[in-house]
């Protein structure tokens, strides 16, 4: 049989969950007018992935594969290349020449966000990637780039190109 003062307990508990509930009934209804106002995010949501730039213009991927590593779902592939005098990509010996996230795998963990030493890659607020076709949501390396700051000078290319090669 139980006991006198357990039985209170668990009515006060009932009593005070009831009240959170009526409490949250009471309150008004919130709608947000999405897509005709913007939706209004929390600061820390984990959007699409983003690459970033250096303060001039640079990549600052250089090709380590860390984040492909600590990846639970696999869903990062890169490709490295190298830096050379004539093309330089990123501020380290390697750049990424190729950078693909696949969508349909991934977890939005966070993992490789955290695994990158160079901060390369990080969270952005978007979050309109639904698609029919599984093919559109695998993002490339120039979908993901963000744009070079204000003032920065894009990388330089500059290929030599021997005499006589067509």
């Amino acid at each position: 049989m139980a006991n006198l003062g357990e039985v209170i307990d668990a009515a006060s508990a009932v009593v005070k969950g009831m009240g959170v509930t009526l409490k949250e009934m009471m309150a008004p209804t919130v709608t947000e007018n999405y897509p005709d106002e913007p939706a209004k995010l929390q600061e820390r949501y984990r959007g699409v992935h983003e690459l970033q730039r250096d303060e001039n213009g640079m990549e600052k991927c250089v090709a380590c594969f860390l984040c492909a590593a600590a990846c639970p779902s696999n869903c990062i592939y890169i490709e490295a290349a190298e830096n050379t005098e004539q093309v330089r990509i990123s501020g380290g010996e390697r750049y990424a020449k190729v950078y693909n996230i696949d969508y349909s795998r991934c977890i939005f963990c966070g993992y490789c966000v955290e695994a990158c030493p160079t901060d390369a890659i990080t969270h952005g607020h978007g979050f309109e990637i639904a698609s029919y076709n599984t093919s559109t949501l695998i993002y490339r390396k120039e979908d993901m780039l963000v744009k070079i700051p204000e003032g920065a000078k894009p990388p330089v290319i500059t290929e030599h190109v021997e005499a006589g090669a067509h």
